[in-house]
């Protein structure tokens, strides 16, 4: 992840805090947080052939809310315009954000052809939080890496980034997207923007 991101997490933190918007406690490690995660993306996938996206979402929506932390995902993804929003803009961009990442999932694990995840290992990552690392094995065989950045918040651990091979971190590849529509039309027009491109994810082709 970016500096620019790793350094908004402290703050964004804070504010989650005081608005009383994080999850309630529960202990955990991040590891079982990741592999419960897995073991559900592989149970989507095996069941894809008899269900529709909407069918997966529905799958999904209740382990992706529990295992990452929307608020601060979606926060972190706003920047700055978060502080000059609404409660009611902030719970919106937030909810949309998660229909979006929900809707991503569903339409990407759309099949199963034998793919596995395996746990690597994990290290200390930047701000307090810990990175675990998992391969994905195709079923060509291919090795796929793909590490969560977890934060524990209010004694229980969260996923907030996904990061691919090492390089492509998905949270700072939304945070740079974004960026044209919020400087164009500030939340309002993340949040149509965020349900749009679910409600385009989840229509029949």
């Amino acid at each position: 992840m970016k500096r620019q991101s790793c350094n908004f997490l402290i703050p964004a933190i804070l504010m989650l805090i005081i608005l009383n918007l994080a999850v309630p406690a529960k202990a955990d490690s991040p590891a079982k947080v990741v592999e419960e995660f897995q073991a559900v993306l592989i149970e989507a996938m095996k069941a894809a052939d008899k269900s529709t996206i909407r069918e997966r979402f529905d799958q999904l929506e209740r382990p992706v809310k529990k295992a990452f932390h929307m608020p601060l995902m979606a926060q972190m993804a706003t920047g700055r315009y978060w502080q000059s929003a609404t409660m009611d803009q902030k719970r919106a961009v937030v909810s949309a954000f998660g229909r979006m990442s929900i809707a991503t999932l569903a339409t990407l694990f759309d099949g199963y052809d034998g793919e596995a995840f395996s746990l690597v290992g994990e290290k200390s990552g930047a701000q307090g939080t810990t990175i675990i690392r998992t391969k994905l094995k195709k079923s060509d065989g291919e090795l796929i890496q793909i590490d969560y950045r977890t934060l524990k918040i209010r004694d229980r651990w969260h996923l907030i980034d996904v990061i691919i091979d090492n390089t492509m971190s998905e949270l700072t590849t939304k945070i740079d997207e974004y960026k044209p529509t919020l400087k164009k039309a500030g939340v309002p027009g993340l949040i149509r923007l965020l349900n749009d491109t679910a409600d385009k994810l989840m229509s029949p082709s």
